[in-house]
C-alpha cells in the first residue's frame, strides 16, 4: 500500500517534476470517466469506418472504462513526447513525385519502448516517494482511447482532424499513460475547441478520408492504407496517394496550430538511413535483407517487405516517367508474392508498360 500521509496535490506537483526530468514536455491528471466518447466510439465502429482494425472492436467497454482494463484504477497519468524531428523538409517532398514520403513520426528510432521504459522510472520514482501503488504503464499497446484521456487530463483538444492538438505544440507528439489508483487531484480538461471555422485539414486530405468535422473513414486514410491494411490498396485510391510511402502527414501540415510545433531535442527521433531525403526507386531495390537491417528499430518493419513494395509501387506509379523508375518496377515484375505483383503491374500501366 501507499503512503496515504502523502498530500495529493503535492504528490501531483512532485510527479510533473520527475515526469519533465524525464524529458516528457507535458503531464496531466484525469478521472477514468469518458463521457460521451464511449457513444461516439460505438458509432464509428457500427458504421465500419475501422476497416481491417478489428482490434478498435474487440476488448467490449475496457476501451472506454479502464477501471474495467486495470481493475483499481482511479486516476490516468497522461503524458506528452513530441517527436518533430528538424528540418527535414518532408513538406516539400510531397511535391516531389520522385521522392519517398515517409511520415515524421516514423523517421528515427519506434518511440514504444523509449516511452515505456520511462513511463516505468516514472512509476518507479513515485514508489521511491510514496511507497508501492497500483499502477501500469501503456503506449499506444493496449486498449486505451489515448487522446480522450490526455483531452480530459488538460493536455490539448480533438481537432476535427481526430489528433490531439496543443495550442502551444500543435499535434507532432507521442502520448502515453499510467493507469493509477492514486486519488491524485485532477487537472481541467480542455472542452474548448479551438478549430474554430478552420478546415483545412478536411479539405486537404488526399483521399477525402473525412466524412466530416471529428469522422475518420480509416479506409480511406492514406496511414491505414499504407500500415494497417494487409491487402490490395484499392485502385481508386491509389493514384492519391502520391508519393506517401508510410503513413501521412498533411492533416497536421496545413493545420495552422502546427507553427508552434518545436522540433524534438531526442536524438531518437532524428531521421536514420537518410529516410528523409531517400528517393522511391533506391528504396523499392532494397532487398529484403537491407530492409531488415535498415529499419531495424523503425516503425516502418511491422508493415514487412512485401507491403513496402506495395507501398513503393503505388509511389512509383505516380512518379515520373523515366528509365530509372520503369527498369525498376520492371525488376518485381514476376515477384512471387502475388500482393507485390499486383501493384507493380498497376504501376506499369501507369507509364504505358502493359
Amino acid at each position: 500500500m501507499s503512503d496515504s500521509s502523502k498530500d495529493p496535490q503535492q504528490l501531483a506537483e512532485q510527479i510533473r517534476r520527475i515526469a519533465s526530468e524525464l524529458g516528457f514536455q507535458q503531464v496531466g491528471i484525469s478521472d477514468v470517466d469518458l463521457g460521451d466518447h464511449e457513444q461516439r466510439l460505438q458509432q464509428w465502429l457500427d458504421a465500419g469506418l475501422h476497416g481491417e482494425m478489428e482490434w478498435m472492436a474487440s476488448h467490449g467497454s475496457k476501451r472506454t472504462r479502464p477501471e474495467e482494463l486495470v481493475p483499481g484504477t482511479l486516476r490516468v497519468i497522461s503524458v506528452r513526447l513530441d517527436y518533430l524531428p528538424g528540418d527535414t523538409r518532408m513538406a516539400q517532398r510531397l511535391s516531389e513525385p520522385d521522392s519517398a514520403y515517409i511520415s515524421r513520426y516514423a523517421l528515427g528510432r519506434d518511440y514504444h519502448k523509449m516511452m515505456r521504459r520511462r513511463l516505468q522510472q516514472l512509476a518507479e520514482q513515485i514508489q521511491q516517494l510514496i511507497g508501492p501503488f497500483g499502477y501500469r504503464a501503456f503506449v499506444d499497446s493496449a486498449p486505451v482511447m489515448e487522446r480522450a484521456l490526455a483531452s480530459r487530463a488538460g493536455l490539448g483538444w480533438v481537432g476535427k482532424n481526430t489528433m490531439l492538438i496543443n495550442r502551444k505544440a500543435g499535434s507532432y507528439f507521442f502520448l502515453g499513460e499510467l493507469f493509477t489508483d492514486l486519488p491524485l487531484p485532477l487537472d481541467t480538461p480542455d472542452n474548448s475547441n479551438h478549430c474554430g471555422r478552420c478546415e483545412a485539414c478536411l479539405t486537404r486530405c488526399p483521399t477525402d478520408a473525412f466524412i466530416g468535422p471529428h469522422v475518420l473513414d480509416a479506409r480511406r486514410c492514406i496511414s491505414y492504407l499504407t500500415i494497417e491494411l494487409k491487402g490490395s490498396i484499392p485502385e481508386d485510391l491509389r493514384k492519391p496517394m502520391g508519393n506517401r510511402v508510410f503513413g501521412c502527414d498533411d492533416c497536421q501540415l496545413v493545420c495552422p496550430w502546427n507553427r508552434f510545433a518545436k522540433p524534438s531535442a531526442e536524438t531518437d527521433f532524428s531521421p536514420r538511413h537518410q529516410l528523409d531525403q531517400a528517393d522511391l526507386v533506391s528504396l523499392f531495390r532494397w532487398s529484403e535483407e537491407e530492409f531488415l537491417s535498415r529499419t531495424e528499430g523503425s516503425p516502418i518493419r511491422r508493415i514487412g517487405y512485401q507491403r513496402w513494395l506495395r507501398n513503393l509501387a503505388v509511389g512509383l506509379g505516380n512518379a515520373h516517367s523515366s528509365i530509372p523508375v520503369i527498369e525498376a518496377l520492371r525488376s518485381q515484375r514476376d515477384h512471387p508474392d502475388p500482393l507485390v505483383r499486383e501493384h507493380v503491374q498497376w504501376a506499369l500501366a501507369q507509364h504505358g508498360e502493359g
